[in-house]
C-alpha cells in the first residue's frame, strides 16, 4: 500500500524593512539623497517654525470659535436649529443601516464619520467659547463679553450630537441583523432629500425662506443635488450625442457645445437675474434656480466624460450583446455602460470635485453659502482684518471634503479593480 505522506506547504519568507531600514534605503542611502533629505528637513523646518510659531501665538482663532455655527447654517434661524439635527438623525439612520447591510467601504466610511462625530462631542469647546470679543481698535483686545447664551447652545448641541451618534451605532447593528432592509434602504435614500428639503423649508406660519439658509449647510445641498442630478442628465446626453437619429444627436451637441463654451457665472447669473426678467408670472425660488443652474452646467461636463468612456468600448462589446438577444437598451446598460463608467470614475470624480467647489460662486448671486459666511463675517467691523484665520478654516472645511471624495474614488476603482490586469 502506499504511504500518503502529508507534505506542509511553507508560505515564502515575510521581508520586512523595517523603519530604520525604509529610511536608510530611500533617503539615505547614496550620498547625494542624504545630502537632498537634509536639505529639504531644514528647509521645512523654517517654512513649519513660522506657520507653527504664528498659529500658536499671533493667530486669533476665537473668529473661528465664535461664529462657528454662522459657518456652519449662516443666517438660519436660531430657533429653528433642531431642524437640521432632525434631518442629520434621517441622514445618520441610513448610513448606519447601510453600512450594516453593504458592509465593505461603506462600513468603512460609516466609522470613519462616526469618529469625526465622536471628535467634536469629545471637544472642550465650553473651555474656549465662553468669551466674545465685543470691539477692536488697532487689533488690539478691547473689550471682552461672557456669552452664556453660547454655553447653553454648546451643551444643547452635544445632546443632540450624543444622539445622532446612538442613533447611528444602532442603526448599524441593526442593519447586520436585518439584511432583507436592501431594497428599502434605497427607497428611503431617495425619499430622504425630499424629507429633508420639506423638514428645512417647513410649511405655512412655520416656513423658513431658503434665502435663510446659509454657510456649509447650503454648499452641501447645492453640491448634492448638483451631483446626484448631473449624473443620469449627463450619462443621458451622452447616449444621445451618440445616437443615430440626427434630430436628437445635434440637439445634444448643441446644448453641450453652448454650456461648455460659457463660465458658470454666466449661468448663475441667468438663472438668478434674467429669470425672473423674462418669466416675471412664474416664480421661482432663488435656491432652486441655482441647483437648476449649477446641475445643467455640470451634466455638459459629465456627458463628455461618460462619452469618452463609451468611446473606449470596443465595437465587439457591442456585436455581442447583439448577439444573445440583447435590445439597444439592455445593451447599454448590462454590458457598455458599466464597463464605460468603470473606466471614466476618475474623471467622473473630478468633475463632481469641481462642482462641489463652484458653488462657492452663489455668493455672487446673493446666497450665504460657506463661503459667503466667511465674507459676510470679516465684513463685521469686530473681526475686520482676520482675513487668513477665516480663509485657512474654511479651506480646510473645502479640502477635507475634497479628499474625502478622491479617497473614496480611489477605493471604488480598488474594489472594481480598475488598471489591472
Amino acid at each position: 500500500m502506499e504511504e500518503h505522506v502529508d507534505i506542509q506547504q511553507l508560505k515564502p519568507p515575510i521581508y520586512t524593512k523595517g523603519p530604520i531600514g525604509w529610511l536608510r534605503e530611500n533617503l539615505f542611502s547614496p550620498w547625494y539623497n542624504t545630502i537632498l533629505t537634509c536639505v529639504a528637513l531644514l528647509f521645512l523646518y523654517f517654512v513649519f517654525k513660522g506657520l507653527l510659531t504664528w498659529a500658536f501665538t499671533k493667530a486669533e482663532w476665537n473668529v473661528i470659535y465664535a461664529n462657528l455655527q454662522f459657518f456652519a447654517i449662516g443666517p438660519y434661524p436660531r430657533v429653528q436649529v433642531y431642524r437640521i439635527w432632525i434631518c442629520l438623525y434621517i441622514l445618520a439612520g441610513l448610513l448606519g443601516l447601510s453600512a450594516g447591510v453593504w458592509r465593505g467601504m461603506v462600513q468603512r466610511w460609516t466609522f470613519i464619520i462616526g469618529g469625526i462625530l465622536l471628535v467634536f462631542l469629545l471637544i472642550p469647546f465650553e473651555i474656549v467659547i465662553p468669551f466674545e470679543i465685543v470691539r477692536r481698535e488697532d487689533r488690539h483686545l478691547v473689550s471682552i463679553e461672557f456669552r452664556p447664551n453660547l454655553i447653553w447652545l454648546i451643551f444643547e448641541s452635544r445632546r443632540w450630537l450624543l444622539g445622532n451618534i446612538a442613533l447611528l451605532i444602532g442603526a448599524f447593528f441593526l442593519g447586520k441583523r436585518i439584511t432583507r432592509l436592501r431594497p428599502w434602504i434605497l427607497g428611503a435614500w431617495v425619499l430622504s432629500f425630499p424629507i429633508t428639503m420639506f423638514v428645512l423649508h417647513g410649511f405655512g406660519e412655520n416656513t423658513i425662506r431658503t434665502s435663510e439658509w446659509g454657510g456649509l449647510l447650503l454648499t452641501l445641498i447645492l453640491a448634492v443635488v448638483g451631483i446626484v442630478v448631473s449624473f443620469p442628465l449627463g450619462v443621458f446626453l451622452a447616449l444621445c450625442r451618440q445616437s443615430k437619429l440626427p434630430a436628437i444627436k445635434w440637439i445634444s451637441i448643441f446644448y453641450i457645445e453652448t454650456v461648455r463654451g460659457v463660465p458658470l457665472i454666466t449661468i448663475l447669473f441667468m438663472g438668478g437675474v434674467l429669470v425672473p426678467i423674462f418669466i416675471p408670472y412664474f416664480t421661482i425660488d432663488q435656491v432652486l434656480r441655482m441647483m437648476i443652474a449649477i446641475t445643467l452646467f455640470s451634466a455638459a461636463y459629465m456627458a463628455e466624460n461618460v462619452r469618452g468612456g463609451l468611446q473606449a468600448i470596443p465595437r465587439g462589446q457591442h456585436e455581442a450583446a447583439q448577439a444573445v438577444g440583447l435590445n439597444y437598451v439592455q445593451s447599454m446598460m448590462f454590458i457598455v455602460l458599466p464597463q464605460a463608467l468603470r473606466s471614466v470614475i476618475p474623471a467622473i470624480v473630478g468633475q463632481f470635485i469641481a462642482l462641489f467647489k463652484d458653488t462657492s460662486l452663489v455668493y455672487i448671486i446673493g446666497l450665504i453659502d460657506l463661503f459667503g459666511a466667511a465674507k459676510t463675517r470679516l465684513a463685521d467691523p469686530v473681526w475686520l482684518g482676520l482675513y487668513v484665520e477665516v480663509y485657512l478654516f474654511i479651506s480646510l472645511i473645502y479640502f477635507s471634503f475634497c479628499y474625502a471624495m478622491s479617497k473614496a474614488s480611489q477605493e471604488i476603482e480598488a474594489e472594481l479593480g480598475v488598471g489591472k490586469h
